[in-house]
């Protein structure tokens, strides 16, 4: 069979219109040439630049994904003509609720719509404000349209034009004729993001890359040196015993994100919460690790003691917790049964870090350390000595230090 070039100088199959070439292109650039790359917010962007080459007007892309995440609800990446990169924006829950969103094109998707196409040119009197904003950027049509991904999870794709009319049929067909393509792609790439994010959320960053890069056979793991901090609540059993169930979570929340949030500034994993306690380490491959737990405990107690004086204003006790700290070498991996494993660290340094939280208990000191973390971080300057305790379970009695009493 002959061809011909088209306008681009690519040949052309004769009998074959120009569009289905053009659009079989990147379809074959969707399905077989991005799996190389990881991110979706890259795939759109260079998807929207092969539009452009192959004569489709797109002047603004979006896709909107809804996410499992701790904290966001979903996300939207943004392209516009012009950029390099995508923008990408987390929407926290709530957002839904919004009359913005309630009223949206996204939100009449995700209530079953197939399409919503806005005609911006024939709408000038149109008082709703995103689509004043499409139009106030010189956009002249806007589409939106599902991207089903399994299980019936719905997301949206929109395409807008600045082109003078509009979409024309064939772009319009062009672009949906995409969406399959796209739907297989933006999955595999939301799912691997669902899968980081969850791990991240339960077992840490760093437990997290080591059981995706395969470390998932139980008893698979590597000794490291590392400040070890274990952190407990006093009196939970009362105050669960006493308080509303919604009012002890609550309170948990507020005491987790008052001592974790410092831990996870200053470059600490934390490895597990245990009721009312938390284990998290401070890997010595950084120079600074002994200097970045101090500074998260100390932040941290600042933050308890603004959470207390809230307490204190709603007629309630203050939060009392113990600290326990020491150094040295743990075993960091996968301990468990066979079925179910637990990404963790164990060894005689957390059993020493264990039982000196235990002793703030019978000591009346918040936070306690041991010699050998307090000579690794060059502090005993600035800390009290407390003297020589025997701690349960281990051979020799431990020098004990405490933070200087205000």
């Amino acid at each position: 069979m002959s061809s011909f070039l088209n306008k681009a100088g690519t040949a052309v199959e004769a009998g074959e219109g120009v569009w289905p070439v053009r659009r079989r292109r990147i379809l074959d650039w969707l399905v077989n040439e991005t799996r190389g790359e990881r991110f979706i917010d890259n795939i759109l962007v260079e998807m929207c630049e092969k539009l452009l080459a192959s004569g489709v007007p797109v002047a603004r892309a979006t896709l909107h994904f809804r996410m499992n995440h701790p904290q966001w609800i979903g996300a939207r990446i943004l392209w516009k003509e012009g950029l390099a990169e995508a923008k990408i924006n987390t929407f926290a829950y709530g957002i839904e609720n919004t009359p913005e969103f309630l009223k949206s094109p996204v939100n009449a998707i995700h209530q079953g719509a197939e399409e919503v196409r806005k005609r911006l040119e024939d709408t000038a009197d149109d008082e709703d404000s995103f689509y004043q904003e499409l139009r106030d950027d010189g956009l002249t049509e806007y589409i939106a349209w599902p991207v089903e991904h399994t299980f019936g999870k719905r997301h949206v794709a929109t395409f807008s034009t600045s082109r003078p009319g509009g979409f024309t049929n064939e772009h319009v067909d062009f672009l949906r004729d995409l969406l399959p393509a796209l739907t297989l792609v933006s999955e595999i790439r939301l799912k691997n993001i669902m899968a980081r994010t969850l791990l991240q959320t339960y077992v840490g960053p760093h437990a997290s890359e080591q059981i995706l890069s395969g470390v998932t056979t139980r008893g698979s793991g590597a000794t490291v040196g590392a400040a070890i901090m274990i952190c407990d609540l006093r009196d939970f059993t009362e105050i669960s015993d006493l308080w509303p169930r919604d009012d002890v979570i609550h309170l948990l929340n507020d005491y987790f994100d008052a001592m974790s949030d410092p831990i996870e500034r200053y470059g600490g994993e934390i490895l597990k919460f245990m009721g009312d306690g938390l284990l998290a380490i401070f890997p010595l491959s950084k120079d600074t690790a002994c200097h970045d737990l101090l500074q998260a405990i100390r932040e941290g107690q600042a933050l308890m003691a603004q959470l207390n004086q809230q307490y204190a204003g709603n007629g309630r006790e203050p939060l009392r917790y113990g600290v326990g700290v020491h150094v040295g070498d743990v075993m960091y991996g996968n301990i468990g049964s066979r079925r179910r494993l637990d990404f963790t660290v164990i060894g005689p340094a957390v059993n020493v870090a264990s039982r000196l939280e235990t002793l703030t208990k019978e000591v009346k000191r918040p936070v306690l350390l041991s010699r050998a973390f307090v000579e690794m971080a060059d502090c005993a300057k600035d800390m009290d000595s407390l003297g020589t305790f025997p701690l349960r379970g281990l051979g020799e009695p431990v020098d004990v230090f405490a933070f200087p009493e205000r």
